[in-house]
């Protein structure tokens, strides 16, 4: 290990263990490296077959941490898998700053009871208005919108008739081609899927505070209202 170099010690748990093959690790990173940084050696070095989903929880020296959090030398590194207890039928609501992969969404709303599962991705493109867009940019106030975006869910739980519902949105900066969104919504049947996952993506513009700002060529401007509190649309 270098001077630009710190080592953590990881501990994993229940299905964590058993899929990673071992209760604990020892991984050397950059120095400066985060905790998203260091999950990505983590699956590598795995010895068994590993996947962290959003779902999983990070503590560093037995608190808490965002994945952006900064790690140093001989912190302990905890990976939290869901605890056991809670409603199963709870939806998923992540905001983050990191890439999103559209596929533990997807798993979180399959299930043997339904027939359809729907997944929309909201995806970063090149034009807008005439205007050639370089990338995005997301801002949040996270607590709301994470309320605001459950409110949403209650209401189409309410509207039509779907199982569970898993939703992320990034912030920060989003490239060209690049996914900004994920609504996944499983349901018995196709219809109440398609349309329960078009309604949140309708109502989301009206109530949750994410703001874009969009970079193109010549400038950079806000898109939109900032979100208002109006009465839900009609979701027929």
């Amino acid at each position: 290990m270098t001077a630009n170099e710190i080592k953590i010690t990881v501990r994993l748990f229940a299905g964590l263990r058993e899929r990673a093959g071992a209760s604990g690790m020892e991984v050397t990173l950059p120095a400066g490296a985060t905790v998203a940084e260091a999950i990505v050696r983590i699956v590598e070095q795995a010895p068994g077959r590993l996947t962290v989903s959003p779902t999983v929880m990070t503590a560093v020296n037995t608190e808490y941490v965002r994945r952006d959090h900064c790690l140093s030398d001989g912190d302990e590194l905890a990976l939290i898998p869901p605890v056991s207890g809670g409603a199963q039928d709870d939806p998923l609501v992540v905001i983050t700053g990191e890439e999103l992969d559209p596929e533990p969404y997807t798993r979180t709303v399959t299930t043997g009871r339904d027939g359809a599962v729907v997944t929309f991705l909201g995806v970063t493109r090149d034009h807008n208005e005439g205007r050639r867009v370089k990338w995005l940019e997301y801002e949040a106030y996270q607590p709301m919108a994470e309320d605001k975006i459950r409110e949403i869910i209650a209401e189409m739980h309410g509207a039509y008739d779907i199982g569970r519902v898993a939703v992320a949105h990034r912030t920060g900066r989003v490239d060209i081609g690049e996914t900004s969104m994920v609504v996944a919504v499983g349901a018995a049947h196709r219809r109440p899927a398609f349309e329960a996952a078009l309604y949140f993506v309708d109502r989301l513009k009206e109530i949750v505070p994410i703001w874009k700002k969009e970079y193109f060529e010549g400038g950079e401007v806000w898109i939109g209202d900032t979100p208002g509190g109006g009465e839900p649309s009609n979701p027929q």
